[in-house]
């Protein structure tokens, strides 16, 4: 297979013209989030990117926390995008850095700007700033403060430190060019005061930078040779080049732009998620519903379908959505082969076989797989009265249904041939009860071929079932109006995004179940240990995905 030609990406393709090039002799990527919400799907594609292509190249990959906003930021954060990060086996080895551990290189920068002539300080409000910066068709205006001289502005920027002005008040711009076509160049501010306490440093600055400032700083200190970024920093690379260029720093980390992963009708925006957990509408950051990567983790997604779906998704300049369908489909995929099909019934009406033994109860060797031999067997109860599933019996049934009904016989899976006899009912005219008798000579695996049956159905025997709590998910926003609001941008929320089903039976191989374990309930799904509300005592099960997919594999 010599001649046979590997497809690179662009990136790929830009990284490997630099190295043949001399420009850097090896590569070192970061993934640098502010710590101001849960990491999301979007963010997965980002970091399995830059660590994907440390491995590749054989080079570093950082974890860095941009914090340099300190209204927003949280310790709980930094702690979850950590354990995000990790649960996607991206490995930062001996490289977590914080952008606040170069606040006093980034003073420095700043300091040197101002000597060179390209920083000078502002007393213009944030609202004559915008005023005088123009727009897409005229030029900016020239700031009154903008000539200061290199003393005055170092005093005032010294001053600013020392915390002698108000926030807003005064800040640093770079100054570069008002008639700029690139909005950003037109002397973008890079310092501002705010009088905040910072997560990692405390009180001792009362002056903080800007990201744009920050960010190619930041990436130039650590060695970052290839800044990969998402689309809208585009615009925001020659403000980039220049602050690395006017800062004097030896070897300028390159910024490469791709396309954001987006995903139709799910909730992403920071804002968004925020107000989704302050109203308690869902239930925290985590709330299965959402897709951020706890979330995902929580409902029992995994690390290797996460990749899968990024993968296929693929790297691109061009923006595109993806649907849903193909993350669960991943899912699946990775699922099959590995989980037992267990049995549960969610929705359960008695089952009592009139001709079988009371008291008595035999162990069934049931596959675990069907579609893996190597996953073994279990042994499962099997006695008189078990529990079936509502909708796997019916009074009058319709056309082709071949489960149970009067003097059917269907059969229970790995169990025997049951005919039904009768059943009863409740004062409501509810089923409550359906009699059935069994034939001995029909036990699964016995090599019985003297009739067939159309049906078979699962089960639960009724004196060694657990009870359990199973929670059935929809997608959080209503997919035949989209995910905003067009009126008030407000979300359009599924009032059935979540169904809590708590009189639930599963056989009792679940009772060594743990946190994060995932199973397929036959005919059903494949369902999660919920991580946060499942004790031994009271199992609580997250629907993962439905069996069926409405995703399509393209032709090739």
């Amino acid at each position: 297979m010599e001649n046979e030609t590997v497809s690179k990406n662009f990136i790929e393709q830009e990284i490997d013209k630099d190295l043949a090039e001399g420009v850097y002799d090896h590569v070192c990527t970061r993934f640098p989030p502010e710590p101001n919400g849960y990491l999301h799907i979007g963010h997965a594609k980002s970091i399995l990117l830059n660590y994907g292509l440390a491995q590749e190249y054989d080079g570093e990959f950082h974890m860095r926390f941009d914090d340099t906003n300190p209204t927003k930021e949280k310790m709980e954060f930094v702690d979850s995008i950590k354990e995000d990060i990790k649960w996607l086996g991206a490995d930062w080895k001996q490289h977590l850095y914080f952008a606040s551990d170069y606040f006093d290189q980034m003073y420095d920068c700043a300091v040197k700007l101002i000597k060179k002539g390209k920083a000078y300080v502002c007393d213009l409000t944030a609202e004559e700033i915008r005023q005088y910066r123009g727009t897409l068709t005229e030029a900016g205006k020239e700031s009154p403060y903008r000539n200061r001289s290199v003393e005055e502005n170092l005093q005032l920027f010294e001053e600013m430190r020392e915390g002698k002005y108000e926030d807003g008040t005064k800040v640093l711009r770079a100054k570069i060019d008002m008639a700029s076509p690139n909005i950003n160049m037109r002397d973008p501010v890079i310092y501002r005061v705010a009088h905040m306490t910072h997560h990692n440093t405390g009180d001792k600055w009362c002056i903080y930078p800007m990201y744009d400032f920050a960010h190619p700083i930041e990436d130039a200190i650590e060695g970052i040779t290839h800044s990969i970024c998402t689309l809208e920093f585009e615009d925001h690379r020659p403000l980039y080049d220049w602050v690395v260029r006017e800062c004097e720093f030896t070897m300028p980390p390159r910024q490469i732009e791709f396309a954001k992963l987006y995903l139709t009708n799910v909730v992403t925006g920071k804002r968004y998620i925020k107000k989704l957990v302050e109203d308690k509408i869902v239930d925290g950051w985590d709330d299965p519903r959402l897709v951020s990567i706890a979330a995902l983790r929580r409902r029992g997604f995994t690390p290797e379908s996460i990749k899968m779906f990024i993968e296929m998704c693929g790297i691109s300049k061009a923006q595109s959505s993806v649907d849903y369908a193909m993350l669960e489909y991943c899912i699946r995929e990775d699922l099959k082969l590995k989980k037992s099909r267990m049995m549960a019934v969610l929705d359960p009406i008695k089952l009592v076989i009139d001709n079988y033994p009371e008291g008595q109860i035999e162990y069934l060797d049931v596959p675990n797989n069907l579609e893996n031999e190597e996953l073994g067997t279990r042994k499962v109860p099997f006695c008189r009265e078990l529990y079936i599933e509502r909708d796997d019996f019916m009074e009058e049934p319709p056309k082709k249904y071949f489960r149970l009904f009067p003097d059917n016989e269907v059969r229970l899976m790995s169990a025997y041939f049951v005919k039904c006899v009768g059943y009863e009912k409740d004062e409501d005219g509810n089923v409550t009860v359906v009699h059935c008798t069994y034939d001995p000579e029909t036990k699964s695996g016995s090599g019985f071929t003297g009739r067939k049956v159309k049906g078979t159905i699962h089960w639960v025997a009724a004196p060694t079932a657990q009870k359990a709590e199973v929670r059935l998910y929809e997608n959080l926003v209503d997919e035949e109006k989209g995910v905003y609001n067009k009126e008030d941008g407000s979300l359009n929320l599924n009032p059935n995004s979540l169904t809590i089903l708590k009189e639930c039976y599963v056989e009792p191989s679940f009772q060594d179940a743990k946190a994060y374990d995932s199973f397929q309930f036959v005919r059903t799904g494949y369902f999660c240990i919920d991580a946060k509300d499942s004790t031994t005592e009271n199992l609580v099960f997250n629907r993962i995905v439905s069996l069926k997919s409405s995703f399509k594999l393209p032709k090739k």
